[in-house]
């Protein structure tokens, strides 16, 4: 079956979607939805279909993908919902616990399909840590990269909420406790949006470590998991996977000069060739189609938004200005502001 799909958004990652969205043999990208006349009218003429400046009414649609900016997420969704349209969002689904929860329960009671848009799950590399990995122990996970203008939400949203995801998908299971720390650097960032951002979460068989930054000079993207007989190093920029096994200790040198020891290194076959974002449409199709579990999907999208809550959470206690359900720093020179929580 093809599906009429509607593309609300035509910025970064909304150009991104189109591509992937026209491209497709069982999707038909009836129209682009953006506010911006110009980039609106853009996008729709490359990929050969028509512009709206406004959602409007859906009856022409099977489904839709939002990818418009975060904190215009938790209308769209509502109104896209309400009218009984599968989504797919991209992540997070809103910029606060609270608007995201009222996103997924009006999903669940109209039974409507939801997907948020944590692609890294299905970048090969990832996939294929996953299936490689049997006890991990330690996950380390680190994002980061230079600053964006056009991103208004800080790094907790924006690339924290990925590796939480991950580090969950790992360890099969939410962290029972959290510790963060996060800074405020950039002068042009707007007020109470984190430039950078440290939490560890315990669970109950490891702990992860996941760092974000947006004051790099450089875009990283790495993720580490240790097992008690090897570790699994990704890539995934370069969706490549190294797996080491140490066999021998440190000894010293015959000259005396430094260390030696041996590792076995392997480069596992990945098992998936896919772009990530086309892999995580054709999941959203399963969703349509009812080859993928609904339920499930919706019930994956949560834990990796209260991890971030908290983190945001953490860092406004340690500010002092929890104030009516608002979280913001005291000023950009706020730095370094650490508490320890546990998450039920």
């Amino acid at each position: 079956m093809r599906y009429r799909i509607a593309l609300v958004g035509a910025g970064t990652m909304g150009a991104l979607h189109a591509r992937v969205l026209s491209r497709h043999d069982r999707v038909d990208l009836v129209r682009v939805v953006e506010p911006r006349a110009a980039a609106g009218r853009a996008c729709a003429q490359r990929y050969g279909t028509s512009w709206t400046p406004v959602l409007g009414d859906l009856s022409d649609v099977d489904a839709v993908v939002l990818a418009s900016a975060t904190e215009t997420h938790h209308a769209l969704a509502l109104e896209v919902l309400g009218q009984g349209k599968p989504l797919l969002v991209e992540k997070p689904v809103a910029n606060s616990l609270a608007a995201a929860e009222e996103v997924v329960a009006l999903s669940a009671t109209r039974d409507v399909p939801l997907m948020c848009g944590f692609v890294e799950r299905f970048n090969p590399a990832v996939l294929t840590a996953r299936a490689l990995a049997a006890r991990p122990v330690h996950l380390m996970a680190r994002r980061h990269g230079p600053y964006a203008p056009r991103i208004r939400t800080g790094v907790a949203w924006d690339l924290l909420v990925h590796d939480v995801d991950i580090a969950i998908q790992f360890f099969g299971t939410t962290p029972h406790r959290i510790t963060s720390g996060t800074g405020y650097f950039h002068p042009d960032s707007a007020d109470g949006a984190e430039d950078a951002v440290e939490a560890v979460l315990s669970f109950p068989s490891g702990l992860a470590t996941v760092s974000a930054s947006r004051v790099g000079q450089r875009k990283v993207r790495s993720l580490v998991i240790s097992e008690l007989d090897r570790l699994i190093e990704l890539d995934l920029i370069r969706r490549d996977v190294t797996l080491y096994r140490h066999v021998s200790h440190d000894a010293v040198t015959p000259d005396g000069l430094g260390y030696r020891q041996q590792a076995v290194i392997e480069i596992p076959e990945l098992v998936s060739a896919a772009e990530p974002l086309a892999a995580q449409l054709d999941h959203f199709l399963a969703l349509l189609d009812g080859r993928a579990d609904a339920d499930a999907e919706r019930a994956s999208i949560l834990p990796a938004h209260r991890v971030v809550a908290t983190v945001l959470d953490q860092a406004a206690r340690s500010a002092g200005l929890v104030q009516s359900g608002q979280q913001q720093p005291a000023d950009r020179g706020q730095r370094d502001q650490r508490e320890e929580r546990g998450v039920q």
